[in-house]
């Protein structure tokens, strides 16, 4: 699924950028799609096929969901990219402070990440336990000593 354009126009707004003079409608829709979210029926972007290795099939159940936030967090650290060898200087009686686009876009940089989507993640133990287990193995307990 694509980006609409309701969600280019919030993410140029969030990003400071109401032109397309640095980034244009499909930069900012790539960068959208970088983050599918699952949608508000549980559906997920993607489901595994049952082939060897598994591979990844667009569900189409699912509603284009992203994470604008993600988005907009990725393009103020790149914008912060550009101001990162500015430095300060004074000039004529003149105090330049350039490095303080570079500190106002990092700030920016945390906020959105900060406001990004949670994601989860399964954690499976391993090695399992079995019944047979003479000695199971439990974390910080010292391993028994064979004679």
């Amino acid at each position: 699924m694509a980006a609409t354009a309701a969600q280019i126009a919030q993410l140029r707004r969030m990003v400071a950028e109401p032109t397309p003079t640095t980034y244009i409608d499909t930069e900012l829709a790539g960068y959208i799609e970088t983050y599918p979210l699952m949608d508000e029926r549980g559906e997920q972007p993607y489901t595994w096929s049952s082939a060897t290795p598994p591979a990844q099939v667009v569900n189409t159940s699912w509603v284009a969901t992203y994470d604008l936030n993600a988005a907009a967090a990725d393009i103020w650290q790149e914008k912060a990219a550009v101001w990162a060898d500015k430095y300060d200087f004074s000039a004529d009686g003149g105090n330049y402070k350039v490095s303080n686009a570079y500190e106002q876009a990092m700030k920016q940089v945390r906020y959105y990440r900060a406001k990004r989507a949670t994601k989860t993640a399964q954690l499976f133990k391993w090695p399992e336990e079995t019944s047979g287990d003479q000695f199971p193995w439990i974390a910080n307990l010292p391993e028994p000593l064979d004679p």
